[in-house]
């Protein structure tokens, strides 16, 4: 790689650093090329990407951002998985890393914080974005309902007295 390409690829680590709402760095020895591209797929189906990347490129590519605090996880064979969720990546990177303990968890960041791998961990036990919007939905919709319900018993109960009179009278 001539230095050139090596400082476009830099441009764009940083760009995706800088655009990312979580990054997870994972050492993957001893994946298999099928293993990593079934890790790519789930990644890319929560809406995050997995990518491996030189360590001094990626170090690179931190200086200057928000996350260059996460610099010192990048020894060894490294992935990146990065996401705009704050935890998408997250998510997949430990369900997976649950089923193959060969792709180990070094650490990550949230918006400016850095994480360990606990950290990284406790992240993938919070709930996405949709999942707190539709809660948030519900919680404001529920008062609605009760309301309308609480508003609608006083006249049921007034149209069952008046039917049990008519039954009453009738019979």
């Amino acid at each position: 790689m001539d230095k050139t390409e090596k400082a476009e690829v830099v441009k764009e680590l940083s760009s995706v650093f800088a655009e990312s709402g979580s990054v997870v760095v994972a050492h993957y020895t001893g994946l298999t090329v099928a293993e990593l591209s079934d890790l790519r797929s789930r990644m890319r189906a929560a809406g995050a990407s997995f990518r491996v990347a030189k360590n001094r490129l990626a170090v690179r590519a931190l200086q200057g951002t928000a996350i260059e605090g996460i610099a010192n996880l990048f020894k060894g064979p490294t992935g990146i998985a990065v996401s705009k969720d704050p935890v998408a990546a997250s998510k997949v990177a430990v369900a997976y890393a649950k089923d193959n303990e060969k792709l180990v968890i070094l650490g990550g960041a949230v918006g400016s914080t850095a994480l360990d791998a606990n950290g990284v961990k406790a992240l993938a036990t919070l709930p996405s974005l949709d999942e707190l919007r539709g809660k948030i939905v519900g919680l404001l919709v529920a008062p609605a309902t009760k309301i309308a319900g609480v508003v609608q018993a006083p006249a049921g109960q007034l149209a069952r007295v008046i039917g049990a009179y008519s039954k009453k009278e009738a019979a």
